[in-house]
């Protein structure tokens, strides 16, 4: 008798696989999906082949095992943290350029300054909102930057309101060649944007 004609791989073993598989291959979809919109040309098919390749194989065991519950709880629950770990793969990555705009009543003139003295780009516009008087900043970040800016907004405007947004393709900009990161305590180290 072979292992995987037990009761043990039929009903543990097999569904933990299948768990497993399920969280690789819905990952991978996730990042696919992210490249298709970054436009990633040979990155996205590549992780398209392997997402399917993965599929193709959790399928035939589920319908080698139709009789086995176990099987479709791994699968649902693979789906599911597999959706999980793909949006923290995808945090981690942070890829791309957003555009951020934010909109305050409060004077934003030590926040225009700061994000001048990080070298970013804005544009500034005196503007009014439903309730007078507003300021509208637009600026772009590299992705991986949005955390430290939203810090800053933050620090020097608290009840602002800001959008975030995906940007697809940046022609021209003006990014940091060096993004100084601050902390409450002052500077806390130097680091290099794009």
């Amino acid at each position: 008798m072979h292992f995987t004609d037990t009761e043990t791989f039929s009903y543990i073993v097999l569904p933990l696989l299948i768990f497993v598989a399920r969280v690789f291959d819905v990952s991978i979809g996730t990042l696919r999906i992210i490249f298709v919109s970054k436009g990633k040309k040979l990155l996205a098919p590549l992780l398209g082949f392997f997402e399917v390749l993965i599929w193709i194989a959790v399928i035939g065991k589920i319908m080698e095992n139709l009789d086995n519950i176990y099987c479709y709880i791994g699968y649902a629950s693979g789906f599911a943290a597999g959706n999980y770990v793909g949006m923290l793969l995808e945090e981690k990555l942070a890829m791309g350029v957003v555009g951020i705009r934010v909109i305050t009543r409060k004077p934003a003139t030590e926040l225009i300054q700061s994000l001048k003295n990080d070298g970013y780009g804005l544009t500034v516009m005196a503007a009014e909102g439903a309730t007078g008087h507003v300021d509208v900043i637009y600026t772009l970040v590299n992705r991986k930057d949005l955390p430290g800016v939203i810090d800053e907004i933050k620090l020097y405007n608290p009840n602002a309101f800001y959008t975030i947004e995906d940007i697809k393709f940046v022609n021209k900009g003006v990014f940091p060649v060096v993004r100084q990161k601050r902390n409450m305590g002052g500077i806390k180290s130097v680091r290099k944007g794009k």
